[in-house]
């Protein structure tokens, strides 16, 4: 099953907390990365490249820049479901809240 990302942000030191778009919020440590493949400690040298953190456009991943990336399945499977999250994106739009006139 592939997840798709709705939302992430940085959390703290090399900490990211990605939404899903089920809802499930996970928390995912990137510091181990950085001994496991060199170009990821960039994201612990180069000033700010860390909190630039987005999600691609298809949402089946994050990205850094050009060369940095890391997939959703990664972050799913390896990281630590936050309890008590209870936010689900809707499956339709809620009816506007103001309607102009004709």
């Amino acid at each position: 099953m592939y997840h798709r990302l709705a939302s992430v942000a940085p959390a703290g030191g090399l900490m990211l907390e990605a939404t899903f778009a089920d809802g499930t919020v996970k928390r995912y440590d990137v510091e181990p990365l950085l001994s496991r493949w060199k170009a990821f400690e960039a994201l612990r040298d180069v000033p700010g490249l860390f909190r630039s953190v987005r999600v691609d456009a298809g949402g089946y991943g994050v990205v850094w820049n050009d060369e940095l990336d890391l997939e959703c399945e990664e972050i799913w499977n390896n990281g630590v479901s936050v309890s008590g999250s209870s936010f689900r994106y809707p499956d339709a739009l809620p009816p506007p809240l103001f309607v102009a006139e004709k």
